[in-house]
Parts: structure tokens; C-alpha cells; sequence
């Protein structure tokens, strides 16, 4: 069986990728991933806006800083600049140690000053960058339509520093999921991850403070991602489409495949499986194709969307009548 895909113009044996989290924050885990059969790993993300937090908190604790702003900005240079360097010695050191694409990741909220970081990566010889963005709708005065152009200049800022692929990690928190995605393949970028899964919050009443629920997907979210990877990929979208969120089984990954995804990007499962269970995800996906006969992805990748009641079942959006008699 013919496993192999391409994704953001790389060559993977698999469309298993094992997406940026702290298990792919240090280079034993990695060397692990590529062993276990993952056809790509996105290293843990380095967070633009946990750098200047970070750097801008540890200044305020130092009042001669407050007196000497040259000081402070060489402070801030210096730190920012340690910080880089861990992630880009991961980037070298990954792809010294496994022959699967490296992806780096970057966590930002605008396109000032760190888009010079991509380029780094790209020396130190990461293989595509994949952007996630956390811009949230938490402020009145910002409208819908500023948020949608911020994402887009932070894509247009880092396209124009790297000549390697980039993707576009989204949430779906936009007005209209279909348009956003339509409008970041159209300036340029590489492939598209749907969807970026956000922590939840929850209130502990005994202690009256606000704690954080369901770290973990369950297998049920993989619809959300499902619906609108078939609808795009239906309408032809110009990039590659990335599934993530809710895939645990190997019955995920080819429901993600059948829908249109070009790969399929794991995590929770390998934190209550293992890292070794990439493998089983693996040889799952191939015995379903022997069992299909299916030779290659190609062969089934998107097949669902030949049929247009499929495709119209994916759109309805209206509440599902059930029979209660």
C-alpha cells in the first residue's frame, strides 16, 4: 500500500502529522514520533506573545531599567534573542535526528516585529511554518473585518520573509468560516489547519475561581473540522487543508481523507495512548485501504464530495429532527 501524500509541497510517507503541542517540544519526543510512523511532526509553538510578557515582567522588577531605556531596550533584544535561539537549536537539532518534514510553529497576535523570526526558522532549516493565530473577539471596538485583516497581514508579513511553505492555523471564531479560508489560500498562504482547539473554561464553585475543562478532544469533535474540510475542498480551495481536533482512531484519519483533507494532525491521542500509537493509526489506515482496495490516498481522498446530496448534507445547518414515538 501507497501511504505517501504531499503536503505544503512536502513529501510525507503518511498523512499523519503530529501537531505542535509540549510533546513535540524536545527532540527525544520527535526522534520517537518519526519512529513510530508519523509522516510529520509541527514543533511546539513559539509564543510571540509570551516573549515580550515574559521580557517586559522581568524588566519592571528592575527600576534601573526604568531610568536607562537604552538599557532596557538592549535587555529586551538580548532576551528575546535567548528565546529564539532555544527554539531555533530544536529546529537544527530535530532535523539532525529524524528524515520527516520539521514544521515550525508560531503563536502570534499581530504582524509587528516578529515576522523576522520566520526567517530564522528557515535558516536553521525548518521545512514549512505553521502560523496560529490567536487573535480573539473579545473587544467591542474591534470589528469582525479588523480581526479578518490583522490575520491576513501577519500571513502577508511572514510570506514576504521566508520562501518556504506556510500554513494558517484557524480557530472558528469568524463570521464566515468559508470566506476566511477562501481569502487566506488567496494571498498566498500554503495549506490551511482547521480547527485551532482553545482551552475551556469552567468555574470551580467550591473555590469561586476559573479553572480550565476539557483539555483533551473527544473523538465526536472531528465532525466540526470534517464539515467544512468538505465543503472546501468541494469548492476547489487553492491550498491544502490540514484536519485537526477529535482524530484519535484510524477510522478518523480516513473519514478526514474521505471528506478532503490532505492530512490529518494528531495530539490528544498520543497523550492518553502514547507516542508509540502512532503506529497503530498507521496500520489501522492501511488495513482499511486493503480492505477498500485502495492503493494509494489518492484513491479515496475527497470521494465523498463526488456525490452533491453529500455535499448538501454538509451544509445543512438547521436542527435535526428526531423521533421520539
Amino acid at each position: 500500500m501507497d501511504l505517501s501524500t504531499t503536503y505544503l509541497g512536502l513529501k510525507l510517507r503518511n498523512p499523519i502529522v503530529v501537531s505542535s503541542s509540549k510533546l513535540t517540544g524536545t527532540v527525544a519526543n520527535i526522534k520517537a514520533c518519526a519512529q513510530a510512523g508519523a509522516g510529520a511532526v509541527v514543533l511546539k509553538s513559539l509564543f510571540e506573545e509570551q516573549i515580550v510578557a515574559k521580557t517586559e515582567s522581568g524588566l519592571r522588577r528592575n527600576e534601573m531599567y526604568f531610568w536607562y531605556p537604552e538599557a532596557s531596550d538592549y535587555v529586551i533584544n538580548i532576551s528575546k534573542g535567548s528565546g529564539v535561539n532555544d527554539y531555533l537549536k530544536l529546529i537544527r537539532d530535530a532535523k539532525a535526528a529524524v528524515d520527516i518534514p520539521i514544521i515550525a510553529s508560531i503563536n502570534c497576535v499581530s504582524p509587528i516585529e516578529w515576522p523576522a523570526f520566520a526567517a530564522k526558522m528557515q535558516e536553521a532549516g525548518a521545512d514549512a511554518i505553521e502560523l496560529n493565530i490567536a487573535i480573539f473577539p473579545f473587544d467591542k471596538k474591534v470589528s469582525s473585518l479588523q480581526i479578518e485583516d490583522m490575520v491576513v497581514e501577519i500571513l502577508k508579513a511572514v510570506k514576504a520573509e521566508v520562501s518556504i511553505p506556510v500554513s494558517v492555523k484557524m480557530g472558528r471564531y469568524f463570521t464566515n468560516i468559508f470566506a476566511m479560508a477562501n481569502r487566506l489560500a488567496d494571498e498566498g498562504a500554503d495549506g490551511l489547519v482547521l480547527f485551532n482547539r482553545f482551552y475551556n473554561p469552567d468555574v470551580d464553585i467550591a473555590n469561586m475561581k476559573v479553572v480550565t475543562d476539557n483539555v483533551f478532544s473527544s473523538p465526536d469533535e472531528k465532525s466540526i473540522p470534517m464539515r467544512w474540510i468538505a465543503l472546501l475542498s468541494a469548492d476547489g480551495i487553492k491550498c491544502d487543508l490540514a484536519a485537526s481536533t477529535g482524530i484519535h482512531y484510524s477510522i478518523g484519519v480516513a473519514k478526514q481523507l474521505l471528506a478532503g483533507a490532505t492530512v490529518t494532525q494528531i495530539c490528544t491521542t498520543l497523550y492518553q495512548n502514547g507516542i508509540p500509537y502512532i503506529k497503530e493509526i498507521v496500520n489501522g489506515l492501511e488495513d482499511w485501504m486493503k480492505k477498500h482496495h485502495y492503493k494509494t490516498i489518492g484513491d479515496f481522498r475527497g470521494l465523498v464530495n463526488k456525490k452533491t446530496e453529500n455535499t448538501a448534507a454538509f451544509e445543512r445547518i438547521q436542527y435535526m429532527r428526531k423521533n421520539f414515538d
